[in-house]
């Protein structure tokens, strides 16, 4: 296929994005165009995700133009991508990985530690607001929606102590530049969303569409990232829930990281485990299933009003077992 037209959104991060990959696309001899528009997610900006419908806010827009024959592909950051797909299109290709972490920006302070007491950190995602209170109970965490540029505004315009960005983003806009601290998380501090850092290419389900676009396929980020959307899938959570997972190969071996909990940070489910690379098609709902086990769907996910238990850190080992049976607590 000569020509393709791929559909993204207007914001700067997303932009860079699918230039990217249209950049890719025409070294491979193949034309690609840019097809901007507005999703829902850009346009409700006073709202936070979880009470308008999550992930899919920010897709469906674009889903609608390739079903319509508009556009051929879509570029998304994976974590803003939900596990289902309409009949038709397919999750084609996931590009090579940046950097999977989170990342305190701030004009002030240049380490968590350093934010006073009940500091104003902004963030609208439920999953970093559990984990940034789990570790600092007193901090203010306020409601920031927006493209990258605004929420840049607001932090120095003085409304808020610091921000949480992905580290992704933060390198490909090149925003080291632009504020006095940016600070990353450890993953053990604060777990990622499911394939954050990477770029999924949702396209038409066409076989000329495939093709063209088939070595755009990285097998890390594809082994690393199935691990993760398998996890969240079985435990049907979006930007409404509270969950972090993060696979990272190294070797032969998959290191997996887990939360699922309260948005106040109060109660939670974490695990540890090592997977073999082999494995990597099944343990994140092998994973997931225990996180079942533990009450994960019954007292966070499904009507987290009831939780009444948190389940002790686990540390454990893969190797095609049944989890919840080698599972121990320290």
């Amino acid at each position: 296929m000569k020509n393709l037209i791929i559909a993204t959104r207007g914001s700067v991060l997303a932009l860079w994005q699918s230039e990217h990959i249209a950049s890719l696309l025409n070294a491979r001899g193949v034309q690609a165009q840019l097809k901007s528009m507005k999703t829902k997610g850009d346009k409700i900006l006073d709202t936070p995700l979880a009470k308008i419908g999550g992930k899919g806010l920010f897709t469906k827009e674009l889903e609608e133009s390739m079903l319509r024959g508009e556009a051929h592909i879509a570029v998304h950051s994976l974590k803003d991508v939900p596990v289902e797909f309409p009949q038709g299109l397919v999750l084609a290709a996931i590009c090579a990985r940046e950097d999977a972490r989170d990342a305190m920006i701030s004009e002030k302070y240049a380490e968590f530690g350093e934010l006073p007491h009940g500091a104003k950190v902004g963030t609208t995602s439920l999953r970093r607001k559990m984990q940034l209170l789990s570790m600092r109970p007193d901090l203010e965490i306020i409601s920031l929606r927006g493209n990258v540029q605004t929420r840049l505004r607001k932090l120095k315009d003085g409304e808020f102590d610091a921000i949480i960005l992905a580290m992704a983003g933060i390198n490909r806009l090149n925003l080291r530049a632009e504020v006095k601290h940016v600070t990353p998380f450890e993953i053990s501090q604060m777990i990622p969303a499911m394939g954050q850092g990477a770029l999924g290419i949702e396209a038409v389900d066409e076989p000329q569409i495939l093709c063209a676009i088939e070595f755009l396929k990285d097998e890390r980020a594809i082994i690393e990232t199935t691990v993760e959307r398998d996890f969240v899938r079985v435990l049907e959570g979006g930007c409404q829930v509270p969950i972090g997972i993060n696979a990272r190969l190294e070797g032969e071996n998959i290191h997996i990281g887990a939360i699922v909990g309260l948005p106040d940070g109060s109660e939670s489910i974490r695990q540890s485990i090592v997977a073999q690379k082999s494995q990597y098609q099944s343990v994140g709902t092998e994973l997931a299933r225990v996180f079942i086990e533990k009450g994960a769907t019954i007292h966070f996910i499904k009507d987290p009003a009831t939780t009444t238990v948190v389940a002790s850190p686990c540390e454990v080992s893969y190797s095609g077992k049944n989890l919840a049976s080698i599972c121990h607590h320290p």
